[in-house]
C-alpha cells in the first residue's frame, strides 16, 4: 500500500492518529506528522510531512502533504439546478458527409480560423466572413484535434453555414456538498458535466446555481439507475455562479445559500489519510428534510492520480433503500461523513448493484 502513497492530499494530526489507530498501513507501521515551514507569528503552517515509521522509528517513506485548514463548512446533500454556458460550440447534428466523416455529435469546437469561439453568435460571425474553408479546433475526449472544413451558402437564408446545428448551453440536476462558510465558496457534484455523448468535460463560459424543487423519485434497480425528478427555473431563486467544471465537480460562489443548508450545521473536513474502511454517513435531503443515511465503506485507494472513484461503498440505511433504491442519479454530491467529518462525496452508482456506488475524496474537490 505504501508503493500507492504520493505527497499532495489533505492531512491533519487527527487524520494521522485514525491511520495509527486503525493500523491502516499495518500493525508494524506508524504515521507521523510534523508541519514545515510555520510563521514566526506562530500561524499554522499549510504544509507538512507525513513519514511513515517501521516499528515506530524507521523511517521508510516521506511524503509531502497539505494540512488541512480549519475552515468550517456548511453540510450540502440538498439537490440544485445547474445551468452553464459553455466554452465552444457543442455539436448536436451534422448535415453534410463532410462534416460527418470529420466531427461527431459531441465535439466542442473552440476555435475557427484561429478565433476562440465563446458564443453562438461568435461562431456565426466569423463563418460569415469566412474563406471556402476554414480551420476548425474542436475537443473530443477533452483532447484538442484540427480539422479544415468547407463553408456554403444555404439557398434559403443567404448565409454562410459549416453544414451542422450546434448548442453551447446545458441544465442538469446534482447535489450540493458543501460551502465554506467563510468565503462562501461551494463544491457539488464530484463528477464533471460532460457533453451528451459522454466524452467531454464541457469547459464553462459561464454558469449558474438554483434552487430545485424534488417531484419524484425513479427508484434503481439491478442494470436500471433511478434518477431524483427535480424542476427548477432559471428565471428565479438563483443562488450562485458556476466557474470551474472539472473532473471532480463544479464549483464557484454562492451568493444566497438561504433553503440550501442548515447555518447550524458545519463540519470540518477530512484528507484520505483518514478515511477507513466501515461505518460513514450519506447526508442527503430527498426524503424532504436533511437526513443522514448509513453506509460502509467496503475499499479506499490511496490513489497516485486523481480520480472520481476513490473508494468503494454499500448503502446499509433500509430507509434509503425502500426510499430510492440505493444510490440514483441526481445524488452524485451527497456528502459522504466520517468521524464527523466530511470526506468526500457520491459519484457514481454501480449498475448491476444500486446499493453500491463510488464516492470522491474531498482532497480532489477542494483542489
Amino acid at each position: 500500500m505504501l508503493n500507492n502513497i504520493e505527497g499532495g492530499f489533505l492531512a491533519d494530526y487527527e487524520d494521522v492518529e485514525i491511520a495509527n489507530k486503525n493500523k491502516t498501513f499495518g500493525s508494524f507501521i506508524k504515521t507521523e506528522l510534523s508541519e514545515k515551514d510555520k510563521g514566526v507569528s506562530g500561524q499554522k503552517s499549510d504544509t507538512g510531512e507525513v513519514v511513515f515509521k517501521l516499528f515506530g522509528f524507521i523511517p521508510i517513506k516521506k511524503v509531502m502533504v497539505k494540512i488541512t485548514n480549519d475552515d468550517d463548512y456548511y453540510v450540502g446533500g440538498v439537490p440544485i439546478g445547474l445551468e452553464i454556458n459553455s466554452d465552444g460550440a457543442i455539436v448536436v447534428s451534422r448535415e453534410s458527409k463532410e462534416v460527418s466523416d470529420k466531427l461527431r455529435d459531441g465535439d466542442i469546437i473552440t476555435e475557427i480560423d484561429g478565433i476562440s469561439i465563446d458564443s453562438l453568435d461568435k461562431l456565426s460571425e466569423i463563418v460569415q466572413d469566412a474563406s471556402e474553408e476554414v480551420e476548425v479546433k474542436f475537443l473530443r475526449k477533452n483532447k484538442e484535434i484540427k480539422t479544415i472544413l468547407k463553408t456554403y451558402r444555404d439557398a434559403e437564408s443567404g448565409r454562410m453555414k459549416l453544414g451542422m446545428m450546434v448548442k453551447d448551453d446545458i441544465a442538469g440536476v446534482g447535489t450540493l456538498t458543501f460551502i465554506n462558510t467563510k468565503t462562501h465558496e461551494y463544491g457539488a457534484l464530484g463528477h464533471p458535466i460532460i457533453d451528451s455523448n459522454g466524452e467531454n468535460i464541457v469547459p464553462v463560459s459561464k454558469g449558474d446555481v438554483y434552487a430545485c424543487n424534488l417531484i419524484g423519485i425513479n427508484k434503481g434497480k439491478k442494470n436500471a439507475p433511478g434518477e431524483l425528478r427535480c424542476v427548477f427555473s432559471s428565471r428565479a431563486d438563483k443562488k450562485g455562479d458556476i466557474k470551474k467544471n472539472n473532473k471532480f465537480g463544479i464549483s464557484g460562489t454562492m451568493q444566497n445559500f438561504d433553503g440550501l443548508v442548515d447555518e447550524n450545521l458545519t463540519a470540518k473536513v477530512g484528507g484520505r489519510l483518514g478515511v477507513t474502511m466501515g461505518s460513514a454517513k450519506i447526508v442527503s435531503s430527498i426524503s424532504g428534510i436533511r437526513e443522514e443515511y448509513d453506509i460502509e465503506i467496503i475499499k479506499a485507494k490511496y490513489q497516485k492520480k486523481s480520480d472520481d472513484k476513490s473508494m468503494v461503498f454499500r448503502v446499509k440505511d433500509k430507509r434509503l433503500i425502500e426510499l430510492t433504491g440505493g444510490i440514483v442519479q441526481g445524488m452524485s454530491g451527497s456528502p459522504i461523513m466520517q468521524n464527523g467529518k466530511i470526506i468526500g462525496a457520491v459519484t457514481h452508482v454501480f449498475m448491476s448493484d444500486p446499493t453500491k456506488g463510488y464516492g470522491v475524496y474531498i482532497d480532489w474537490m477542494l483542489e
